[in-house]
């Protein structure tokens, strides 16, 4: 037990202010134990300062802790004692390159304890026991270690700073207040630290309510999200439901009708076969009566052929044979052509709905609108990546560079027909949809429109021109207007050769920039959109445009 007790020593069993062997060691709530006199004089000097706390682990008490004599710590430094070891001050104890030193240390200087703002100089727990003891010592400030001291020195006229100049805002000695800075509002520090604290404690108090407002939002959020994953599993779950039951619809219809047709194979069959059966016992039968006949042709004797000539009956025609009347070889084709045109309405009605689920799941959205970004790095946030469907371009349109560049050309190409394809007008679209917040930037030459625009729009006529119509919205880049349903509205300025556009799709918000080394607004719209939107670029002869990647 000597052994541990040793190996305690320079651990534990020496106080951290007097760097002694604990004398009536005491314990404090933190469980930090210290001598009694050392700690008592530590909390005497903070009662002026209403603020108590730990030496060592400087944990705050809210009150002046009680102390409770540690029994065991006081034997054991009575053991100590005896056996003539004393305690040294460990390696921790001594100050380091980032610490503050004792001034009045000789040698190996040791951390400082405290530093005096009236004598500006730092103490370890040894020397600065005078602070504690000598009544006129007991009246100066003592702080946490500081290696700003000299900061308090007027580097003027090498005084103490204790005063503060209002007009100025700078801390001041007392000569600087009768010299240059005569006649200004000048006070003490101290008044003006008061004032300042008072500033501060405000302040604190709106952070923190701030903070437990902001804290409520977050609950909030939280039980938002939970009740978001919850909405979202059970809508989940019950379509899943739902279209499983639709599957199982058209799975029982198709068997009906697989049933049907199999029914009537069946019928058809079984008639065919039949007649087929009594068309045959004819055939043998006509067979059979031909050869008899054969055998009394080919008979020489007159007499014997006359002997045995029947009375021969008119042939009867076959009843089965005159009412045979196979009809063209369309069988179930009838079936067929129902099915798929119940298979067409069907592709309509899920296109249709399908957009009406689409723009529902977009408009679900929990938190107030966004407002709209004012900074290129705020519309970023926004970037989509979009391309250029083939199947829309007009045939004197060249799509290059990943379908993001369209180009005008005089010979037209070779593409096949499609139902989407623009026939008239030199225009395409994207291949994505776009709803919620969207942003892309457009880099464009010479006659080039900028446009988005309704799925539904004409593929032929005047009409299907971007901004013909109410269905599409466009910025004409090369004269600098807008223009929706045939009205042209001339824009705000002349843009740049690249054009930012930024969709709010929920909020009704579309809006064009030009993009320089700032966002210019051009035009902004603010309507209602009930359909997802696709992005569109119309091309003039020999010019060309790209949408340009930004993420």
């Amino acid at each position: 037990m000597a052994d541990k007790g040793v190996e305690l020593d320079e651990e534990t069993i020496s106080c951290s202010i007097c760097l002694d062997l604990l004398k009536d060691p005491v314990t404090i709530p933190c469980g930090h134990s210290y001598c009694m006199n050392c700690i008592k004089s530590h909390f005497d000097e903070e009662d002026k300062k209403q603020i108590h706390r730990c030496p060592e682990c400087r944990q705050l008490f809210t009150s002046r802790p009680v102390l409770v004599k540690s029994t065991k710590l006081a034997v054991l430094v009575e053991q100590l004692k005896k056996t003539g070891l004393q305690a040294a001050p460990a390696d921790h104890c001594y100050a380091g390159p980032e610490d503050v030193a004792c001034d009045f240390c000789t040698g190996r200087k040791l951390k400082a304890f405290k530093s005096c703002l009236f004598c500006l100089a730092s103490y370890c727990e040894k020397h600065l026991q005078p602070h504690y003891d000598a009544p006129p010592l007991k009246k100066h400030k003592l702080v946490d270690p500081s290696k700003k001291l000299q900061e308090n020195i007027c580097s003027r006229h090498n005084e103490v700073i204790k005063m503060f100049c209002r007009t100025d805002q700078q801390s001041i000695c007392y000569l600087c207040s009768v010299e240059e800075h005569k006649g200004h509002d000048t006070v003490s520090a101290a008044a003006e630290r008061t004032e300042r604290q008072r500033e501060v404690e405000v302040r604190r108090q709106n952070i923190q309510q701030m903070i437990q407002d902001k804290e409520k939002d977050v609950k909030l959020l939280q039980q938002e999200l939970k009740a978001i994953a919850h909405s979202a599993d059970k809508t989940v779950k019950d379509s899943r439901e739902m279209f499983t039951e639709m599957i199982c619809l058209l799975q029982e219809r198709s068997s009906d009708v697989e049933q049907q047709v199999r029914s009537q194979q069946e019928t058809e069959e079984s008639r065919v076969k039949e007649v087929q059966e009594k068309l045959e016992q004819e055939i043998t039968e006509l067979k059979r009566e031909d050869a008899e006949l054969k055998q009394l042709s080919d008979t020489e004797d007159h007499n014997q052929f006359l002997r045995n000539y029947p009375s021969l009956s008119p042939l009867s025609q076959s009843t089965h044979s005159s009412s045979i009347n196979i009809r063209p070889r369309r069988n179930f084709d009838d079936v067929k052509v129902a099915v798929t045109e119940l298979r067409k309405k069907l592709q309509d009605i899920l296109r249709e709905t399908w957009t009406n689920i689409s723009l529902t799941v977009a408009e679900v959205d929990v938190l107030l609108p966004q407002p709209e970004p004012k900074t290129r790095d705020e519309f970023l946030k926004y970037s989509c990546e979009i391309t250029l469907d083939p199947n829309t371009a007009h045939r004197r349109l060249v799509l290059t560079e990943g379908n993001r560049r369209v180009t005008s050309v005089n010979q037209q190409q070779s593409y096949p027909d499609h139902p989407e394809r623009f026939t008239d007008c030199w225009q395409v679209l994207s291949r994505e949809s776009l709803t919620g917040r969207c942003y892309w930037e457009v880099k464009w030459r010479r006659r080039v429109d900028v446009a988005v625009t309704y799925k539904n729009i004409s593929r032929s006529g005047r009409e299907s021109r971007f901004g013909n119509n109410d269905t599409s919205w466009t910025l004409d880049c090369f004269s600098s207007t807008f223009v929706n349903n045939n009205i042209q509205t001339p824009v705000s300025g002349r843009g740049s050769l690249r054009v930012g556009v930024y969709l709010d799709h929920r909020a009704g918000i579309l809006s064009f920039y030009s993009v320089s080394e700032t966002m210019t607004l051009l035009h902004r719209v603010q309507t209602t959109f009930t359909q997802p939107l696709y992005a569109g670029i119309w091309i003039g002869f020999g010019s060309r445009a790209e949408l340009i990647k930004v993420m």
